[in-house]
């Protein structure tokens, strides 16, 4: 933050975060979103790091989008104009973390380490921490002096107690933490009945989930009778950003008109992007792959964003009518382009968990197996290799790849060099086939 530009208040707000991944903090800022949201406040979500299915949740819980806060991938003018501009109408940010509040990433050429507490400190937003404290007692304080200390310009507001096995085991574990000078604003006991149902890439979709009302009503439940709501909306801080930073445009649009697939197959599209899109004058126009459906015909781009196919493999094989509309919008000139599962649908076939081949575009080489399963995950930094719907050549993009597949063939072109957060080089580098592109990586912002 440069010290010549005039300082702005934003929003005030609280970022959820905990020692390590596991400790709750999707439950608990579900349940915060939905019960402030209940009191009739006005709730701006936001998710530290790359992910795509917290923020859905997060939208369904606030009925607001939830933007992602990534001090890794994103550019610093961006991280605050998404700050800036996500927060009007709100009187209130819940951020939720990743990982635990300082795991990060070794960096190559980068500020940022995508860890929570760098987005605490480029907010000013305070931390509310949360401890699981199953098999702990006093150790539970020791952790959150050390969370309170570690950094300088990251303030923790407060604590909640997370999976409490008792009123005894409350009166063992809070007070410690409360004679720090740490207020201990609320203890959630044990209750299965909290749990959020997960698979392999992280929590079932929210669209996936029937009683979805019903369940984060009932963590909101939880939330109100356990935790102080009103010291927790107290400790809450103003934002600090620069009053001259505006949501930089990050990726281009693809086109003027967008065809982009949206369903349970292709859900994976990060809000910031067609936020900028639609503000360059795009127009976004949907349509689902899975009701056998066609890109529109007058759209100068198609996008196929990431998704579970793998789960909709057979069906999407059987669909012919978005097979024909594929092939006839390349035949058309449409610039096409697939991210992860998109890359994946463009290609030859898709080898499912029990070993079944399903056809699919081939309109790539690419073809993938989810029969012997391979976890790739991490950020990427790609160099474009040629002009390409991304961008041109040499242009840096920044992203991340999370999926577990296994590449069987990938003979088309390659799209771009790419490496990981350290600069190591990777195997994945995209692919390209006249005016079709895929990657395994999902875009998030290009480099300066």
């Amino acid at each position: 933050m440069t010290t010549s530009s005039p300082l702005r208040r934003n929003n005030p707000g609280l970022l959820i975060a905990a020692p390590r991944s596991g400790s709750g903090k999707t439950t608990i800022a579900l349940g915060l979103m939905r019960a402030l949201c209940r009191r009739g406040h006005v709730v701006q979500p936001f998710k530290c790091g790359p992910d795509y299915i917290d923020p859905a949740w997060h939208t369904a819980a606030a009925g607001r989008d939830s933007f992602n806060l990534d001090s890794w991938a994103m550019q610093p003018a961006l991280l605050r104009g998404l700050v800036n501009e996500a927060g009007p109408g709100a009187d209130l940010a819940i951020v939720e973390g990743v990982m635990g509040l300082f795991d990060g990433v070794a960096t190559a050429g980068q500020a940022g380490r995508g860890a929570s507490a760098d987005i605490a400190a480029l907010t000013g937003w305070p931390v509310l921490l949360v401890l699981d404290v199953a098999g702990q007692t006093e150790t539970a304080a020791a952790v959150a002096l050390g969370c309170a200390r570690y950094r300088a310009d990251v303030g923790i507001a407060g604590v909640i107690l997370n999976r409490v096995a008792s009123e005894r085991h409350l009166a063992l574990v809070a007070p410690p933490i409360a004679a720090l000078g740490l207020p201990v604003l609320g203890a959630v006991f044990r209750d299965d009945r909290l749990a959020l149902p997960e698979r392999h890439l992280g929590l079932v979709q929210a669209v996936e989930r029937d009683d979805l009302d019903a369940h984060l009503d009932r963590i909101a439940d939880t939330v109100s009778g356990r935790l102080d709501l009103d010291k927790i909306i107290a400790a809450a801080r103003p934002g600090v950003i620069t009053s001259d930073d505006a949501a930089a445009a990050s990726i281009p649009p693809p086109g003027r008109r967008i065809a982009l697939a949206r369903d349970a197959a292709f859900s994976f599209m990060y809000p910031h992007l067609l936020q900028a899109w639609r503000r360059a004058g795009a127009e976004i126009v949907s349509f689902s792959p899975l009701a056998d459906e066609a890109p529109d015909q007058d759209a100068d781009a198609v996008w196929l964003p990431g998704g579970y196919p793998e789960l909709h493999a057979g069906t999407l094989a059987a669909a012919e009518t978005f097979k024909s509309g594929m092939h006839a919008a390349v035949a058309r000139g449409t610039r096409v382009h697939g991210e992860c599962g998109g890359f994946m649908v463009l290609g030859q076939g898709i080898v499912d968990a029990d070993g079944t081949r399903h056809a699919m575009l081939g309109l790539l080489g690419l073809e993938t197996s989810f029969a012997k399963r391979k976890l790739h995950l991490g950020y990427r930094r790609a160099v474009l290799t040629s002009d390409s719907i991304l961008g041109a050549a040499g242009a840096t993009l920044y992203g991340h790849e999370f999926h577990y597949a296994t590449t069987l063939a990938c003979p088309d072109d390659p799209l771009a060099d790419c490496h990981d957060a350290t600069g190591g080089r990777v195997a994945e580098s995209g692919a390209r086939r006249g005016n079709v592109t895929g990657t395994f990586f999902h875009v998030i912002d290009r480099g300066v």
